[in-house]
């Protein structure tokens, strides 16, 4: 689960920003809350704010310094992290590296991983373990090739001499097997994923319909049921062929490998509609995936993730979680994941969104909301939660939020100054 996320000096970020999943002050709302290890982490999370403040800039942040643990032992002696893009608006921070921290727990260990790189290579990096109140130092590297280790001092400096200034230590250690930064490294290779929105859907959004997973089926028709979407039933076609090696080195973490050969699935799916003709008789009629609505399509390649998330601890960050979704369907899947029933693994989603009727107390917390600004005159983006501000727990937090108070929206110019200077 993630407790915190900071960023410094990548694109609209210059200064540190920090994203905290721990509960604040309130007692409202408890269902919302994970209790573990002595923590109170939240469920969700949304993110506000007008266009270009930042809030996708939040989410390019997670993506790249997760592709960058998932990928270091891929990537080729000398090769460029072509996606670090330092603020570039300012003439010292556009030459230093970009800087990323994930607080999180694993396995009911508390973990602290954090490096700093560029595009040329990895500046520092260190990963510390709480295995009690007080953090063990696993590793930490500084000046890109000095290394320091606190236990097992021989073998980590002879992993050391495998790693390359653009391979981030904490792979190159786990694929040596190093058993004491396995836990860390398979968090980021299998329980934290970025998606940028479901509205774009490829054949790779719905191979988990080809694969026969278990109740995946009945999830999805139950979940499209209770969207006020009735589909009766569907069927699906595939055809499978071996992947490409490449696509293999791309898409694979190289500890999710295993002797097998990996295939890809070209995947045809029809949905089944039953409907009443003019003399109330039932007749049923199967529609192309792609024939449906967008909201339809964008919900049903949602599906299979919200089952794992509620199966096995996930955390989901997902831009714009709106986008071809009717406001009433995103709140319903917030409360999905609110639900102690439904999210038994205690899965967390965080999302940017414009959704402004999620924007109620009732159904989040004053902790759960944030807002991205940007500043104007230096294009610098802030981040910062609704519980900075004295919001008391009646307040109409929508109105609040359209009319200004809470800063994050747009600045829109007169339409009369328009027509003058046109």
């Amino acid at each position: 689960m993630l407790i915190e996320f900071s960023v410094k000096n990548f694109l609209s970020f210059k200064n540190k920003v920090t994203l905290s999943m721990e509960k604040g002050n309130g007692d409202e709302n408890l269902d919302n809350i994970i209790s573990t290890n002595n923590l109170d982490l939240l469920k969700t999370t949304a993110i506000y704010g007008a266009n270009a403040s930042g809030k996708s800039n939040i989410l390019k942040a997670f993506t790249c310094a997760i592709l960058m643990v998932r990928n270091s032992s891929l990537i080729p002696v000398g090769a460029k992290w072509n996606f670090i893009k330092p603020f570039l608006f300012d003439e010292v921070s556009k030459n230093k590296p970009s800087e990323f921290e994930f607080i999180f727990t694993v396995n009911n260990v508390k973990y602290r991983y954090f490096f700093s790189a560029d595009a040329n290579k990895i500046y520092d990096e260190a990963l510390d373990a709480y295995y009690s109140q007080k953090p063990t130092n696993i590793f930490t590297r500084t000046k890109t090739n000095n290394y320091e280790f606190t236990n097992d001092k021989s073998k980590l400096e002879s992993l050391a001499t495998n790693n390359t200034e653009n391979k981030l230590f904490l792979s190159t250690a786990t694929t040596w097997n190093y058993d004491k930064t396995k836990d860390a490294y398979l968090w980021f290779a299998s329980a934290i994923d970025t998606y940028d929105s479901f509205e774009n859907i490829a054949d790779k959004d719905l191979i988990a319909y080809s694969s026969g997973e278990e109740n995946l089926k009945d999830f999805a028709l139950k979940l499209l049921k209770e969207a006020d979407i009735l589909i009766k039933d569907m069927t699906v076609d595939y055809e499978e062929k071996e992947m490409d090696s490449t696509m293999v080195d791309m898409l694979v973490p190289p500890l999710a490998r295993t002797g097998d050969k990996f295939k890809v699935k070209n995947v045809n799916i029809e949905l089944e509609h039953e409907v009443l003709d003019d003399n109330n008789n039932k007749h049923t009629y199967k529609l192309n995936f792609t024939e449906e609505s967008s909201g339809t399509r964008v919900l049903f390649a949602f599906a299979p993730f919200l089952k794992r998330a509620f199966e096995k601890t996930k955390v989901i960050v997902v831009d714009e979680l709106e986008r071809s979704m009717h406001p009433a369907l995103v709140e319903f899947i917030v409360k999905l994941f609110n639900n102690k029933e439904i999210n038994k693994a205690n899965s967390q989603l965080i999302f940017t969104t414009h959704a402004t009727n999620l924007l109620n107390l009732e159904l989040l917390r004053r902790d759960q909301i944030w807002f991205t600004e940007k500043n104007p005159d230096n294009g610098v983006s802030d981040l910062y939660p609704l519980d900075s501000f004295s919001v008391r727990k009646d307040e109409n937090i929508q109105k609040g939020y359209i009319n200004g108070r809470y800063g994050a929206i747009p600045f829109i110019r007169d339409i009369d100054l328009w027509l003058e200077d046109n």
